[in-house]
């Protein structure tokens, strides 16, 4: 018989949502009874992938593929996201990858974007924590004037001092927006227990980086950031392999490397003790509760077991965590968990935002459903639903070039092979109960669990007491 809400009893389990999509078959997930049966998985096209590597370092990677008229690129570049932002210099990478298409030697920011516009396409970055990625899309016919755009921005991005200015200001106060919000509060918490100094802790801007910028940091950043040697272009959509190969070297072959280019981040720690916050917002009605510990690197051997093990428990709307915290109880609107898994490491976290009045039962309820993911292993059919519903998310997901592109140059970022864009439903779908259990108990023990709640400690401290002692931060 199992005993509910005691944290010394119950072993915990949970885990982030994976990128691909999450499950929507849980247990609690009743269909009609007149339905046809599923169809058998189709099975992802595996693409065929031309690999080249230009005499500057920079990997070249040419998907063809028929369908959509249009050709997409992906640069993505390794060490140039948020791990690579220094200790005081957090959410760094998010502001300098907006600007990099704010202006170049040859045309100012409305310029590029009505030149990408004229292509038939766009051209935006974005940053992650292992990189940035400087995407483009464009109609084949003019997929060489957009990967020479696309080169100009990667090569000669110029951060003028009135586009910097005005990116920090609307930074600044899209931060006071922040951090008025309990899950912003909650998120940094919880990274700072997770990952201590390390710099997958520092994802988030503070008042004091963001002041900190001007626009000769962001030009010095950016010679060290983006370097052939240290970049990926995917090339996919209507053009053949010699072709895409042709273009890229037109377009980046003569980039070159300069000045000493920005340390490889070290791992991330796999453990960590255990905390108990609690961040003060006064007057606050509801709780934001959040959970989790260190995690694995996407290319520990780790990875897909423990993935699918926390798309069972928190990562769609028929997961477990879903239907016990909203559905059968009503705490909160949404419950989810899962693991987050990097280049460096990774972290399995847990959320909800709750009334007041069920914080410490809100608390107890995850610790169950993680421990009876621990001690039991899946039923066969909510294992095989949550597997379908994977394998058709990632199959629609990347139906879309776009998205195929973008697949590749975040598996790359996360030190995956190219291959594993084929491989991923059929190593999901080989993973058996058994093993889900066993990342559970190697992953989800309570023991190893941090809890963070942001709200009104005077409404709820009378609940949290078993749970242990709460350290009070504001």
């Amino acid at each position: 018989m199992r005993i509910r809400n005691n944290p010394l009893v119950l072993s915990i389990s949970f885990a982030l949502v994976c990128t691909v999509g999450a499950a929507v078959a849980g247990p609690a997930a009743k269909l009609p009874k007149q339905l046809p049966p599923l169809a058998a998985d189709k099975a992802l096209p595996v693409p065929q992938i031309a690999q080249k590597t230009l005499a500057n370092g920079l990997q070249v990677w040419v998907v063809p593929r028929k369908g959509l008229p249009r050709v997409d690129y992906a640069l993505a570049v390794r060490s140039a996201g948020y791990a690579s932002d220094g200790p005081d210099a957090s959410g760094f990478a998010s502001l300098y990858a907006g600007l990099l298409t704010q202006g170049t030697a040859k045309r100012d920011a409305k310029a590029i974007a009505e030149a990408a516009q004229g292509y038939g396409g766009a051209i935006g970055a974005s940053a992650l924590n292992d990189g940035v990625v400087l995407s483009a899309n464009a109609l084949p016919s003019q997929a060489e004037p957009m990967i020479r755009l696309l080169s100009e921005v990667a090569q000669q991005a110029t951060f003028p001092d009135a586009e910097v200015k005005l990116a920090q200001a609307n930074a600044l106060q899209g931060l006071k927006v922040s951090q008025a919000q309990p899950s912003f509060k909650a998120t940094r918490a919880l990274l700072k227990a997770t990952y201590g100094d390390h710099p997958y802790a520092r994802s988030q801007p503070t008042e004091a980086s963001l002041n900190a910028v001007t626009a000769e940091k962001v030009r010095a950043e950016h010679v060290r950031r983006f370097r052939p040697d240290r970049a990926l272009l995917i090339v996919t959509g209507r053009i053949g392999a010699e072709e895409g190969f042709k273009l890229a070297e037109a377009a980046f072959g003569q980039w070159k490397a300069s000045g000493e280019a920005i340390a490889d981040t070290a791992p991330a720690r796999a453990s960590a003790a255990p905390q108990r916050i609690f961040v003060q917002r006064d007057g606050s009605v509801q709780s934001a509760v959040r959970l989790g510990r260190p995690a694995i690197a996407a290319t520990d051997a780790d990875y897909l077991p423990a993935q699918l093990a926390g798309i069972v428990l928190g990562g769609g709307f028929s997961s477990r965590l879903m239907q016990n915290l909203r559905e059968d109880k009503g705490y909160t609107y949404g419950a989810r968990g899962g693991l987050n898994a990097l280049r460096d490491g990774g972290s399995i976290q847990a959320s909800a935002d709750v009334r007041n009045e069920v914080t410490g039962k809100a608390i107890g309820e995850f610790i169950y459903e993680f421990g009876r993911l621990n001690d039991y292993p899946v039923p066969a059919q909510e294992l095989e639903d949550t597997k379908r519903y994977v394998a058709g998310g990632y199959l629609i997901g990347n139906q879309l070039q776009s998205s195929v592109a973008g697949s590749l140059a975040s598996n790359w970022l996360y030190g995956l092979p190219p291959e594993f864009l084929g491989e991923y439903v059929p190593k999901i779908r080989a993973i058996s109960a058994e093993q889900v259990q066993a990342m559970a108990k190697k992953y989800y023990a309570s023991k190893d669990q941090s809890i963070v709640v942001v709200g009104d400690y005077k409404a709820v401290e009378g609940q949290l007491k078993e749970y242990g002692e709460f350290t009070l931060e504001k």
